[in-house]
């Protein structure tokens, strides 16, 4: 019998169709996923859940979701999707991370062009038949300091663009080593004097426990006068009513988000002050991005579920910036049968290896979590992990 895939979210046409052509039982209900307890009532029929962001896969929708091998995130934030609960059932979870890089990368300089230069504003009062030449004064990028809070994927990419802006370019990452900040062109600093000497600030995190908040009403406090705050990563990173005070005090001189701790966001403390530009989470919204990060999940899925493997067709082989990689393992009649299930997350930068990983290996009768630490010796294991278990291709 042919696996069997709902799509609950959004997803490119062309994306159901690699689903049909490889063989795969197709449901396409792109409203499902709001829905939750007709999802809970149907979600047992199928081996595999295809989602966008609407999605909510909780621990309530997996209890259902007898039958269900693996969760494929058109996208890379995975924060709508309980993965310990989807390795405690045996689940793999697995996003797309290259698709939307570019495109997420480009809102952010895109949102500090604005709010270095009020366009929205400037846009608003024009089309109102004003014209207040002298009341929208901006500011240059060129020669300006760049503070960049994670330089991953998008953060590299954001980097490289800034720098291709002659701006000044510091980077605060706890896994970007010194040598790959002198290739990237950037200055590796510690977070309290990125805080102090940034004339604009850009966050590129995930929302972890360390990250909630990172740029918190103490840090904030922090910043430089006149500085402009981007954060198109994720909502949560930043005190929203804390950096409204400062907005309104004049400390902070202009914000530009994309990502909000509540979301919708049909309410914020940043809402109607001067100089803030907010978009409703667009930073992937982009014909070429959508359709990239459908493809890869359509592609990725059916190869899990017709073969078992993890085929990560956009990573260049031995290029492997981040993984997170989690392997569900069930014990069965002996050691040598046992279906190992492996899933990676691998986010690429150019001739870069770092490591942010997490292993989780899980039984009925046990479950364990190891952290593989930057060291020389759990670089070369994880690799060796990643060769075993993973094709990248």
């Amino acid at each position: 019998m042919a696996p069997k895939v709902l799509v609950s979210d959004k997803l490119s046409e062309t994306a159901v169709q690699i689903f049909r052509d490889r063989g795969i039982d197709v449901d396409f209900m792109p409203d499902l996923g709001k829905d939750k307890e007709k999802l809970a009532e149907v979600i047992g029929q199928y081996d595999g859940l295809a989602i966008r962001s609407a999605t909510k896969v909780t621990p309530t929708i997996l209890k259902h979701a007898t039958n269900l091998k693996v969760v494929g995130r058109a996208g890379i934030g995975t924060d709508n999707v309980d993965k310990e609960a989807a390795s405690k059932q045996g689940v793999i979870v697995m996003n797309t991370p290259f698709g939307n890089m570019i495109t997420t990368a480009e809102h952010a300089i895109a949102m500090m062009f604005a709010v270095a230069r009020q366009i929205p504003e400037a846009s608003e009062s024009t089309h109102a038949g004003k014209w207040e030449k002298s009341k929208f004064m901006g500011v240059e990028l060129t020669g300006k300091t760049l503070g960049v809070i994670g330089a991953g994927n998008i953060g590299g990419i954001v980097c490289d663009r800034a720098r291709g802006l002659k701006m000044k370019v510091m980077a605060f990452d706890p896994f970007l080593g010194e040598e790959k900040a002198k290739q990237m062109g950037v200055q590796k600093v510690e977070l309290d004097e990125l805080l102090a000497a940034a004339d604009f600030i850009t966050l590129h995190v995930p929302f972890t426990e360390s990250t909630k908040n990172i740029l918190s009403r103490e840090n904030l406090a922090k910043t430089k006068k006149g500085v402009r705050i981007i954060n198109c990563a994720r909502g949560g990173l930043v005190d929203e009513v804390a950096l409204a005070e400062l907005l309104q005090s004049g400390h902070v001189a202009g914000a530009a988000f994309d990502v909000f701790s509540v979301e919708p966001a049909t309410e914020n403390p940043l809402f109607d002050l001067p100089n803030v530009v907010c978009t409703p989470h667009l930073g992937a919204a982009t014909t070429e991005a959508q359709e990239n990060v459908a493809l890869q999940v359509a592609d990725q899925m059916s190869n899990y579920l017709l073969t078992g493997a993890v085929v990560l067709r956009s990573a260049p082989r031995t290029k492997i910036n981040q993984v997170y990689l989690r392997v569900i393992s069930r014990s069965q009649s002996s050691q040598q049968n046992a279906n190992v299930r492996s899933a990676a997350q691998c986010s690429v930068m150019e001739s870069h290896v770092s490591f942010r990983s997490k292993a989780l290996i899980s039984t009925p009768k046990s479950a364990q979590t190891c952290f593989i630490q930057r060291t020389k010796t759990s670089q070369a294991l994880l690799v060796h992990w990643v060769k075993r278990w993973v094709k990248t291709v």
